[in-house]
Parts: C-alpha cells; structure tokens; sequence
C-alpha cells in the first residue's frame, strides 16, 4: 500500500493499524500495544509493537489522547482503513446481493418521490444513522403541458416532465382566454416541441411563434419561460431520514459544537447536494471521512454513498451520514443493497407507467 509522498506501510503496520481501528470502532475507546498484541495474532514484541505505532503515529494515522497510552485513529488512518476496506470487499454489481427476509422496496406507480422517501428511511432504519437520497435530476423539459382556465385572466399551468412527476403553476394574464384558445396553444406546444429542453424551446420560438397569433404567442412564451424556471428549481432534491439518530450516537453528544455543525449540514444541504453531486459522476461506493475530505465540513462525520439508475442510467445519489467511528463494512453493504433496491424500484415503476 503505497500514500502521497511515495509513503510506504509495511504489511505488519498495515495490519496493526487494521486491528486498532477495528477494535476502536467496536468500543470508542483508545488502543494500547497489549491489546494489539492480542488481538492482531503478529508474533512481535511488545517494544517491536510500539516502535511500529510510532511510525505509524509520526505518519499521521493514529494519535495519542493525552488523557491515554492507548492510539486512536486519525481521519488519515480512517481514509487507509476505508480504501482497504473497498479494495478487499469491492462488490461485483453484476451479482446478486443476498438481502434479509423482507428487505424490499415497492414501487410507487406515478410516486418516485415516496420510493425516495422509502429508500432513505431504509438506511437510516438499518444503520441507525442518517439516510440521505439525492431525487433524480429532471432535465428542463417536459413530456405534455395543458392550460387550464380557472377564472378570468387566471390560467393553471400543468406540466408533465419526462419522469411522469406533475408540476403546476399559475399564470394571471393580460388577456382572457377562451379554453379554444388554450388547447390550440398546449396543442402548438406539445406537437412541436415536447422532449425538447427549454433552451432548445426557447431558441426557436423567435421566428416560428411570428406565424401565431400575437396573443397566444405571448402565452406561450410565458409558458416556456415559467416552466424553465419550474423545473430548473426541481431539478434536484434531497431527501433526509433519521437526523435524530445522531442524538444517539455517543460521539457527538460529548460535542454540542460538532453537532450543531451537523444539523446546520441538514438544514442548509448546500454542501450535501455538493457531495452527493460529486458523488453521482463516480461510479461505486464512496467514502468521504471527515478531516481527510474538504467535502465533510465536520471532523467527526463521515459519508457513504453509492449512485443509482433508472433503467440502466444513473440520475441520483444515495447514503447514510453518521459518526466517523461507524462500522464501515456494514454500513457499505446496506448502502449498496439499497442502491440496487431503489434502482430496481424506480425501473419498474418506469416501465409500468409507460
């Protein structure tokens, strides 16, 4: 195993460091050189022990509490320990994944947003943490628009995305249209330009809305415009379950600071569509530690998330935000079943829709 710098960890380091954090993520506590010793099964002295714990300590992957002789991982150790971590259990997404007895998710026929919701209930049901799912990401156009008059000088706008989700809008008007006028305009539009973003809509209405009439031109411009800016407000979302479980967890409680930093992480989901963004464009299971990804604005938090698709194309994002000291192999395997869960959900709601 090789690190920035041409750092190089010798396979006894590797599997010291390996056991300590094992075992500091199973009890919270610091790791001295007798419990290594005992639990790593390395035929090494007790002194051969600690002048490796010191390398590794010079090197940035454990630390000394000053209140301990024992070792804690640092978020540079943890970073080593989830990189070979996802080297040894890398899942081939091809095969199947044997799930509990009951673990599914059913699909919502015309609902993928209860789907979403189900999915990050689930991992936050499963690891006790926090469940987090990024919505698919609507492109800016529509599958069918329809104008409804609901009074005088007021018109709902209904539009249907490509993704079978509804969004409507209201127009107030300087003309009153006649419900004729209105079909002949949503009949314009979907005949000519369904499918097509708005940007592409918008390139073309110039010179052929000059050959209809100048008041259902204006209409249909409005229209265009509204829905570009309905759409491009939804285009992403993200979906959070079981932020109080983090109330719960030992790590933060003993720091109010790291866990208002937490919260305000969930209220203002700028930096969580950020990395879940980031996220979508790799491919598998990533990890993000806190202290060792500029993504985790919290020290104490670490991030695991893995994409989703829709009929065989990835749109979103999914994944479970909880303490750095979490046991990773577990939390990994949840996230990737329900990848693969949602994923399977959401395609066959798409093709029973179609």
């Amino acid at each position: 195993m090789q690190f920035p710098g041409n750092m190089k960890i010798e396979p006894r380091a590797q599997v010291l460091l390996k056991t300590l954090i094992e075992r500091y993520i199973a009890e919270g506590q610091p790791v001295g050189s007798r419990a290594l010793s005992k639990l790593s099964n390395l035929d090494l002295s007790p002194a051969t022990i600690r002048n490796i714990m010191a390398d590794l300590e010079e090197m940035g992957f454990v630390a000394s509490p000053h209140t301990s002789a024992g070792r804690i991982p640092t978020p540079r150790g943890f970073r080593m320990f989830a990189d070979t971590l996802l080297t040894t259990t890398a899942v081939d997404r091809k095969k199947k994944v044997p799930l509990e007895p009951g673990l599914k998710l059913h699909p919502q026929i015309g609902q993928p947003q209860k789907t979403i919701s189900d999915a990050a209930q689930m991992l936050s049901s499963l690891t006790q943490f926090a469940g987090i799912v990024m919505a698919p990401q609507h492109e800016s156009a529509f599958s069918q628009i329809e104008f409804l008059r609901l009074s005088e000088k007021r018109i709902l706008l209904v539009i249907v995305t490509p993704n079978g989700d509804v969004q409507n809008r209201l127009l107030l008007t300087d003309v009153d249209y006649t419900a004729s006028q209105l079909t002949e305009a949503a009949n314009y539009i979907n005949a000519n330009y369904t499918g097509l973003s708005f940007n592409e809509i918008r390139a073309k209405l110039q010179s052929e809305l000059r050959e209809i009439h100048s008041d259902l031109s204006k209409l249909m411009k409005t229209a265009i415009e509204v829905g570009d800016e309905t759409l491009s407000n939804n285009t992403s979302e993200v979906v959070i379950a079981g932020e109080n479980n983090l109330l719960n967890v030992k790590d933060f409680t003993y720091d109010i600071g790291s866990l208002r930093r937490l919260f305000t992480l969930f209220e203002q989901k700028t930096e969580l569509m950020r990395l879940l963004d980031i996220s979508s464009r790799a491919s598998g299971i990533q990890i993000y530690i806190g202290g060792d990804s500029h993504l985790v604005p919290t020290p104490d938090i670490s991030v695991v998330t893995a994409p989703y698709q829709v009929n065989g194309q990835f749109v979103g994002t999914l994944g479970v935000i909880g303490p750095t000291r979490m046991a990773y192999q577990k939390v990994i395997h949840i996230v990737d079943v329900t990848s693969r869960l949602l994923s399977n959900a959401l395609s066959h709601s798409s093709i029973a829709k179609d």
